[in-house]
Formats: C-alpha cells, structure tokens, sequence
C-alpha cells in the first residue's frame, strides 16, 4: 500500500515519559517529510498545549481535542464543539459532587476551581501551564473538551450523563470529557475527506485508551511497545517503545524510511 499520511499521538509515543522527543524519533519524522509524506500530530492535548512540540517537529497539522478541533497547514478544517446544555448538566453535577472542572477552548482552557488540588496534579503531568480560572468561560466561548476531576470508583455518579458525553480516564484524579461519538478517528476522517485521502493510506501510532479508534481506522494501526496493554488488540503491529526507537522502526516496518 502506498501511504500517504502518518498521525502521531504525543505523550508515550512522540515524547517520553519526561516529555522529551527522542533524537530517533525527530530524525525520523524529518525522513519522513523528506520522502513526501504528510506528518500529523493526533491528539488529546488542546493545540496550545503543543505549539513548542509541533515546532520542533516542523510540523503544522493537528487533529487535538480528541478528534473535536483539526488544522492543516494552520487552517481549522474541523470543529464539534460541546453542546451548552450538556456542560451546564454537567457543571451542575460536578458542583452537587464538589468535582472540579476545566474548560478548553480552540485557544485557552479555564478551570471552575482555583487551585484545586486534583487541578494542579493531573496537569503538571501534562508538563504545561496551569489553567486560568473562570467558571463562565463555557458560557461564551465554544468548548471542545472539558477535564472532570474525580476518582475512578466516583465515576458513576455521572452514567446518567453518558448519552450525552464521553468520558476516557487520562490520569488516575481526572478524565475527559468529550462529544458523544468524538474521538481521534472522527477527527482524522474529517483530515482525510478534506485532503481526499482514504483511510487505507493513513498510518496511526498511539499507546493510550483514547487511541484505539484510530488505530482501528488506520490503514495500518502501530501500538508502542510501552503501550496499554488493552490497545494492544486494536494494533496492525506492536513496534518497540518509545524510548527504544519505536517511531522509526514503525515506520521503517512500514517502509516510509
């Protein structure tokens, strides 16, 4: 099959678990752009989370927000906002629950809380800053992720809410919070019918839970060796970890470099 394109998630996969992008992993997306082949970065993260990462990679197409936000080539090609009467069920709810909430926008998040302490851990994983702290900002800007603070045996306090949502669990204190059926294969279908590529030709690399749709979508799905073991079943291939040249000799398995 001759490729065309390859999405890349971040965290596990492009970078490392001190988020550093592996010198093997930068040389072999820069083969990649140099035999023609597209490079996109899909991920959970919000685009202002990845500006620095996207540069070092010179690279300028993102599906973000789990598939609710694309860009190529800097233009958005793809939006699924929230529905506001779903956040406000939810901003009830999390309230009734004292659970703290944050609001991500195409371009700032704001959290409900100032500095909850479940706020401050879960996203200093993420290596970014902080969010600000604006309980309204769902009510006037489009919202296309959200991050609901709890513990996982708390979870079900919010099942009457999952035909409205999507919940995926990304860290042990907080999960996101996505449009029903969103996912990071919605939002690279919506890249490829925009380019008029078929999924055939696309390449997916991930490790996560949040990964498996794409995975699935791909024409050729590639799980990380430090993957979950759950996505595991949804990969073409299994390269090695991230860590260990996992990005190139995926890719060299696929014959692109």
């Amino acid at each position: 099959m001759d490729y065309r394109i390859v999405f890349f998630d971040i965290d596990g996969t492009l970078v490392n678990e001190e988020k550093e992008i592996p010198a093997d992993t930068l040389e072999a997306v820069a083969h990649l752009k140099k035999n023609g082949i597209e490079p996109v970065i899909a991920t959970g993260r919000a685009p202002y989370f990845i500006k620095p990462l996207a540069e070092a990679l010179g690279i300028d197409s993102y599906v973000c927000l789990n598939g609710a936000f694309v860009v190529y080539k800097g233009k958005v090609v793809h939006k699924q906002p929230l529905d506001k009467e779903t956040i406000a069920a939810l901003v009830e709810l999390a309230g009734k629950h004292k659970h703290s909430l944050v609001f991500e926008g195409g371009e700032s998040y704001f959290a409900d809380t100032e500095n909850h302490p479940f706020v401050t851990e879960s996203v200093n994983t993420l290596k970014v800053d902080q969010p600000g702290w604006d309980p309204e900002f769902w009510k006037n800007n489009e919202i296309y992720q959200m991050f609901l603070h709890c513990e996982s045996h708390e979870e079900a306090l919010y099942e009457e809410l999952l035909t409205k949502l999507r919940l995926i669990r990304w860290h042990p204190l907080a999960l996101d919070v996505l449009p029903p059926g969103s996912s990071k294969a919605m939002g690279i279908q919506a890249l490829l019918d925009n380019l008029g590529l078929s999924r055939e030709e696309a390449i997916a690399f991930g490790d996560g839970l949040n990964d498996k749709e794409m995975l699935e979508l791909a024409g050729l799905g590639i799980a990380m060796g430090n993957s979950h073991e759950e996505l595991l079943p949804y990969a073409d291939y299994v390269t090695s970890s991230v860590d260990d040249g996992g990005i190139y000799k995926g890719l060299q398995h696929a014959s692109l470099i």
